[in-house]
């Protein structure tokens, strides 16, 4: 069983930064990938990306790629979401969630467990 709770959220403008923390409960969080997915009003919620169990490799949807980076401290049981270049279509509802072992599945029903969430408002 894993906990996540999620932070950093908040109101920026347009293309400033946030950086969005997840931090899990568990010992055997280290062997758990983990990705951030993200939810606007009357929208499905949308992969974002994903960072394997040892942080090797990570996976971004074409929309935030080269704006956003996934990262990881095993010691401290904490995923991290650095958002650069923010826009106004980055609004949502960002949600951290986790699953054992690897793979990096874009749909949300495949990842087995769920933080509470953070709101994201980007202002033009």
């Amino acid at each position: 069983q894993v906990q996540l709770v999620e932070s950093g959220g908040g109101l920026v403008q347009t293309g400033g930064s946030l950086r969005l923390s997840c931090a899990a409960s568990g010992r055997t969080f280290s062997t758990y990938a983990v990705a951030w997915f993200r939810q606007a009003p009357t929208k499905e919620r949308e992969f974002v990306a994903a960072i394997g169990r040892n942080a090797a490799t990570s996976y971004y949807v074409d929309s935030v790629k080269g704006r956003f980076t996934i990262s990881r401290d095993n010691a401290k049981n904490t995923v991290y979401l650095q958002m650069n270049s923010l826009k106004p279509e980055d609004t949502a509802v960002y949600y951290c969630a986790a699953r054992p072992g690897g793979g990096f599945p874009l749909k949300y029903r495949e990842w087995n467990y769920w933080g509470r969430g953070t709101q994201v408002t980007v202002s033009s």
